[in-house]
């Protein structure tokens, strides 16, 4: 038996989910989103053929796929956006 370890990023929010997406490449994205199993190997098949015939431009595809993987997580997931913490909140703490 042959035992595969595959790491898993914890977000705490929507915000979270968009910043892990945003630097990664394309080849990079579907090795990182593949944990996930928010597409499938047809899928890639799909867009590997669309960008290799010259129909779509592969930042496109990876702009489309980026915003797909944020929707299903965050639908999977239960997240909310990110709330920021009001300034006057680091005052409050540090008095009482």
């Amino acid at each position: 038996m042959v035992w595969y370890y595959v790491a898993m990023v914890v977000f705490e929010d929507i915000d979270d989910v968009a910043d892990w997406l945003e630097l990664m490449d394309y080849s990079g994205f579907w090795e990182a989103i593949a944990p996930y199993r928010v597409f499938t190997s047809g899928d890639r098949e799909h867009c590997d053929g669309l960008i290799a015939d010259c129909k779509v431009e592969q930042d496109l595809i990876l702009d489309c796929l980026k915003a797909k993987a944020r929707v299903e997580l965050t639908r999977r997931l239960g997240l909310s956006p990110r709330i920021p913490e009001p300034v006057e909140a680091q005052y409050i703490r540090s008095v009482h």
